[in-house]
């Protein structure tokens, strides 16, 4: 007689077949594999109440193979969370069962997952926030962290990174199985890799335990084993078998085949009919949740609405003991910024925006209790390290502090601060240079299609990085961010914001900004040298707060304007000495415009945006970037670079370049034939 736990995982198995069968595409194979654990894990050990998906005390799961989707709409389809009717609806359009699955925490679903390695390091940064957490308010916030990862997972370069920093960490509240069926898309595990996966985890200071993933008593021995862990991250590596149970029209075995890895049953070898009959389905109706499977799975519900129930109970009892920590705890979840004293964050002008920015951090490490800043091994060079000096990195056994030392690995940086948007409670900032941005870009796509409120930080924002050469001078980066700008999310708002601010002033209110968005991603990027003043500083002071307008007039020397000037960053500065230069010598009036960001800009009403910009009067941009970057906003000439960059000094670069005031003044004179 079949057990009810390898019954349930039957029917995951079944839902699965069916489910790409009907969609005609999609990935039976790993799903069928992986059912047992996914089973085991939903029904006997996860932490969650099946009435508040929300509660911030649950466990989180990450999935990382996306394309193991049907496995995990199966499985919540068991809890209730999918309908039937929903799961024939399987990558079809205005369903939620799509292809790879996108967060929706009603549902249960953590993350957005496709790209294969981020969904396990999205796992990393959630069980560093909860160990951050824990450390101010103890076990009323303590969970455990599952993650779910297959082949391709493990051999995508990110898993480096989160391996390393996982295991440098001891986050022993983290669990990961890794689905080991030997079975990649288009070949065997064997033809790629023979490395030895579970010494390289060890090797990184990991529990790993390795079993026979199909087994329901080996998967159960090994997460007790991951919840006795007290020193280290858990690796279980689970020796799954991919397409567990399908077979041909004769009956044959057809178990292990690469095949049904990324097509239905029914065009891989398999006999889809036949297959749904051997795990005790009805293929005229696989569609289905066995009665015993229901009533099972009804039972669980009532357990974890039980255990949740107590547990909220005990939380009341400690609210009641610590009102203040359990005040303190309701602002952090509810991202409240009110502690922090903007108009207090005194600058300097003419300082680079970097070293602006590292003053508003000095003030946000008092002011923000919750926020969490990382950095690449440029803590000196980013100037997060004001933000360090006023906390303490973050150390095994020690969360006390608020600094993640990353190390050189941009991405899985990039990738750890997303999991900690995800998980929820704290404000996560990472930073490095803006040329190793191209690092980073495919965290910043899946932010912003998760809309996860994440501030990234880059600085060293122009070629005048100077001597370091063209491989650190950063060209085209401003130019691919601005794209994403432009991409919206599926709420129908910009998907990323990006803010160049022009002095220090910006800078300060372009933090304010990106601390206060709670829907979206935001990029900061600042300059490595000192700026050009681009007004007296009590102009400055009242004219910060139109940042938030993504563009505005920051100079306007003159009632007639015979031109208008367009930049943003460190080229706003520039321009207003042009300006200067226009108006003295050649006696034309200009304004001056700065935006930070285009996208922001474009947002506004169409009337501020014609104050902004005016047309029919002649416009130039500056970009240290691509021309590109603003040719949607001038009408005229923009200069900036098609090439890489050199390696000299700043100011030598800025003169070989055309970026001198003198020699861009005549050029635009001469170039719009104004005298």
């Amino acid at each position: 007689m079949t057990s009810i736990e390898n019954k349930c995982a039957d029917n995951i198995r079944i839902l699965s077949a069916a489910m790409v069968e009907k969609a005609k595409s999609g990935h039976p194979g790993g799903a069928m594999g992986g059912a047992d654990f996914i089973n085991i894990l939903y029904s006997e050990y996860l932490k969650f109440d099946p009435q508040d998906p929300h509660w911030h005390a649950r466990d989180r799961f990450f999935l990382d193979p996306g394309h193991m989707s049907a496995m995990l709409y199966g499985q919540l389809a068991l809890l209730g969370k999918y309908s039937i009717e929903e799961l024939k609806q399987f990558r079809q359009w205005g369903s939620p069962t799509s292809g790879h699955p996108e967060v929706d925490v009603d549902r249960m679903i953590e993350n957005t997952s496709g790209p294969l390695g981020q969904g396990h390091v999205f796992a990393v940064g959630s069980a560093i926030s909860e160990r951050f957490l824990s450390s101010r308010f103890g076990k009323v916030v303590e969970h455990k962290t599952y993650a779910y990862i297959s082949d391709g997972g493990i051999q995508e370069e990110i898993s480096q990174g989160a391996g390393r920093i996982a295991g440098h960490l001891g986050l022993s509240n983290l669990i990961l199985f890794y689905d080991a069926n030997d079975i990649q898309l288009s070949t065997t595990v064997e033809e790629v890799t023979t490395e030895d996966t579970a010494k390289k985890y060890e090797a990184w200071h990991w529990n790993v335990i390795t079993i026979d993933g199909n087994n329901a008593t080996e998967i159960r021995k090994a997460l007790d084993k991951a919840h006795e862990e007290k020193d280290r991250p858990t690796l279980i590596i689970g020796k799954t078998i991919m397409g567990k149970g399908a077979v041909q029209e004769g009956g044959e075995n057809f178990e292990g085949k690469c095949s049904t890895h990324g097509q239905p049953l029914s065009k891989s070898g398999a006999s889809f009919e036949q297959t749904i009959k051997n795990l005790g389905g009805d293929p005229d109706n696989a569609f289905e949740i066995f009665d015993e499977v229901a009533s099972y799975y009804q039972k669980v519900i009532d357990i974890k609405e039980d255990q949740a129930r107590q547990a909220k109970a005990q939380e009341e009892s400690w609210k009641e003991e610590y009102p203040q920590l359990a005040e303190k705890l309701e602002k952090f979840y509810a991202r409240d910024t009110s502690s922090v004293d903007w108009a207090n964050i005194t600058q300097v002008d003419g300082a680079a925006t970097r070293a602006a920015s590292g003053k508003v951090m000095s003030h946000l490490a008092t002011r923000l209790d919750n926020m969490i800043v990382a950095s690449a091994d440029l803590a000196d060079s980013d100037k997060t390290e004001a933000f360090l000096k006023k906390t303490t990195a973050f150390q095994k056994g020690d969360f006390s502090g608020a600094f993640l030392q990353a190390g050189v690995s941009e991405l899985t940086m990039a990738a750890i601060m997303v999991g900690m948007g995800l998980h929820g409670g704290v404000i996560p900032v990472c930073a490095t240079f803006f040329v190793f941005s191209d690092y980073m870009k495919p965290v910043l796509r899946i932010a912003s299609l998760m809309k996860t409120p994440v501030i990234f930080m880059w600085t060293h924002d122009s070629f005048r990085v100077g001597e370091d050469g063209p491989t650190h001078q950063p060209i085209e980066q401003e130019a691919q961010l601005r794209l994403l700008e432009k991409l919206k999310n599926h709420s129908g708002k910009r998907s990323f914001i990006a803010l160049r601010p022009a002095d220090c002033y910006e800078t300060t209110e372009a933090w304010k900004f990106a601390v206060e968005s709670m829907d979206r991603p935001v990029g900061l990027i600042f300059s490595r040298q000192n700026i050009n003043e681009v007004a007296p500083s009590a102009q400055r002071l009242e004219d910060q707060s139109k940042l938030t307008k993504g563009g505005y007039i920051a100079v306007q020397n003159g009632e007639a304007v015979d031109i208008q000037l367009i930049a943003n960053g460190s080229e706003v500065g520039t321009l207003a000495e042009v300006a200067k230069i226009l108006k003295a010598k050649y006696d034309l009036s200009a304004k001056v415009i700065s935006v930070p960001s285009e996208g922001l800009f474009r947002d506004q009403p169409k009337e501020y945006q014609n104050e902004v910009i005016s047309e029919g009067v002649k416009s130039v941009g500056l970009t240290a970037g691509l021309p590109i970057t603003l040719e949607q906003l001038v009408d005229g000439e923009v200069y900036g670079l098609d090439h890489f960059g050199y390696s000299a000094p700043a100011s030598v670069l800025d003169e070989e370049f055309g970026f001198n005031p003198e020699g861009l003044a005549e050029k635009i004179v001469q170039k719009l034939e104004m005298v």
